[in-house]
């Protein structure tokens, strides 16, 4: 039989569970759309004043695991069907 400690410990876990898998939904939407951004730049187009940070987005989007860039870009598709 669970305690009440045990009760309440494993509610508050599931709900951090939660709260992290909706935080990484919105944080794969905006690497996805970074992602798509970056395919889609032309650097030499930008102006100097922002080309740092369009090098450091290319950068981050780069260094994605595969899977992790997969499943960003799948929703980012999934946002657009819906």
């Amino acid at each position: 039989m669970q305690s009440v400690g045990e009760t309440t410990g494993t509610f508050m876990l599931g709900k951090e569970l939660d709260i992290l898998m909706a935080e990484r939904k919105r944080l794969l939407k905006v690497a996805g759309a970074a992602a798509q951004f970056v395919a889609s730049m032309d650097g030499s187009e930008l102006p100097p004043a922002v080309a740092t940070e369009a090098d450091i987005l290319a950068q981050s989007v780069n260094a994605l695991p595969e899977d992790t860039l997969r499943d960003a870009l799948a929703a980012i598709t999934r946002t657009r069907e819906e």
